[in-house]
């Protein structure tokens, strides 16, 4: 393939469902990587003799994009439903919170308080269009549905230790995202059913990345780009960090704003739309995170999901994997992910792994009184630099849009899914529809390929 007709930057689940989008309606397709792998913040490592995600994943009855890009690839018998278990670390106690009774047992709020934050979930479900919401702060919205005991002692904490110092910029539309989601997947009892792939993430990227070699995708890993290249009119093509050209007429960026400005930076002379789509890139913020996986050999829990509401805390969860998919499946060990966000330069995301468990260790035992360092028999710790965009009240002004003022040039990523939040399933939806606008701008442009009706998908 010497010019493809398009190239894709990103091989996350964005990057990869807008190929085999292109791929399937008969268009060549380049897609270029940094990492060695694909996959992104899915990418997976080797436990025993089963692959696992960096990041923990999981899916929602909800996620209906996902759940289709299985079937389409023939491994929808892979995914497994679960019901799961999640709780609250407050005040040196955990407190279950999966069923409807358990918020009456919780003994940080009064009764009163208790009883308005169930009706604050309930409230929060019956909000349809969140166009109602996008000027308001979720601080505001939150101690108006359930007041402001309730906001400090549950929503406060867990928004700081989400977005830390951005918390009080945090727009409503994100939290109602998350309520409105959680509710949908729990069953009439209040217990929550999520669902995970056999084999993880690591069997549908396998699966994934054979179908698009069948459709002859271009896959190029360990391959840096550097910046987009424009004649002054339109795109022509991509410059790698080593100084290679690949040409081509249509390319999407599916990586961070950040990173896209900083591949567009060397056009601001020459492009006139391309200082205002920088402009715009720039304004959005991003948080790092940081997972602390430890494979024990005992479990520290009976919870899958701990949102801990401790701002002493250096983690915002606890997500014991194994308490979700069976711990035979990596040789009796029990998998447990310490999740936290922060900005790159915090002391937690630069300290060495070594550093960052014994820095662990105390606030574990604190957490789980019975557990020991030699319960601990391995250990890893994945950074990922840009994992979450901070969305703030009015943030459709600010989201760039998937087909650029650069003729040529596409945009979609974590920072576009609004109102959703970050996750696979929205990103598997982005990349379809990306995929399918750019394959509409190429039937429509001068000597442009013409696909017949029987090669769309829907």
């Amino acid at each position: 393939m010497q010019h493809p007709d398009v190239i894709v930057v990103g091989a996350g689940f964005t990057g990869l469902s807008a190929a085999l989008e292109l791929a399937e309606l008969g268009h060549t397709v380049r897609l270029l990587e940094r990492d060695s792998d694909i996959g992104g913040l899915a990418g997976s490592f080797t436990v025993g003799d089963r692959r696992l995600e960096r990041f923990y994943h999981h899916w929602f009855a909800s996620d209906e994009e996902m759940l289709r890009l299985c079937a389409r690839l023939g491994i929808a018998d892979l995914m497994e439903p679960h019901l799961t278990r999640t709780g609250m670390f407050y005040a040196n106690s955990v407190y279950r919170l999966s069923k409807p009774l358990d918020l009456l047992r919780f003994a940080p709020l009064p009764l009163l308080d208790r009883l308005r934050l169930g009706l604050l979930t309930v409230r929060a479900q019956r909000v349809r269009d969140w166009r109602l919401l996008e000027h308001r702060t979720a601080e505001e919205w939150l101690v108006s549905l359930g007041g402001r005991r309730v906001y400090e002692v549950v929503w406060r904490p867990l928004l700081e230790g989400k977005f830390g110092d951005h918390a009080a910029e945090v727009g409503a539309t994100w939290m109602w995202t998350k309520l409105h989601l959680r509710g949908g997947s729990r069953t009439r009892s209040g217990s929550e059913t999520l669902y995970y792939l056999r084999g993880g993430s690591d069997a549908l990227l396998t699966a994934l990345r054979k179908r698009l070699a069948d459709h002859g995708v271009d896959i190029r890993t360990g391959t840096a780009v550097g910046s987009v290249v424009t004649d002054g009119r339109r795109v022509t093509g991509v410059r790698t960090a080593d100084g290679e050209l690949h040409s081509a007429r249509q390319v999407l960026l599916t990586v961070a704003p950040a990173l896209a400005a900083g591949m567009l930076e060397d056009q601001s002379d020459t492009h006139p739309s391309v200082p205002p789509l920088l402009r715009q890139l720039r304004r959005i913020r991003y948080l790092a995170n940081i997972c602390l996986v430890l494979e024990n050999n005992r479990r520290l829990s009976d919870t899958y999901w701990l949102n801990v509401n401790d701002p002493s805390f250096p983690y915002v969860g606890v997500i014991e994997h194994t308490n979700m998919d069976d711990p035979a499946r990596y040789g009796g060990r029990h998998i447990a992910y310490l999740s936290k966000y922060l900005p790159a330069d915090a002391e937690l995301y630069r300290m060495d792994d070594a550093q960052v468990l014994e820095h662990s260790l105390p606030y574990l035992q604190r957490m789980f009184p019975g557990f020991d360092r030699t319960w601990v028999d391995a250990y890893h710790v994945w950074r990922a630099e840009h994992a979450q965009p901070v969305i703030t009240p009015g943030y459709t002004r600010i989201m760039p849009p998937v087909q650029s003022r650069v003729t040529g040039l596409y945009l979609a990523g974590m920072a576009q899914v609004f109102p959703e939040d970050r996750g696979t399933n929205y990103a598997v939806r982005d990349g379809r529809r990306a995929g399918r606008l750019i394959a509409d701008r190429l039937r429509t442009e001068p000597g442009g390929r013409r696909n017949s009706p029987e090669d769309s998908h829907a």
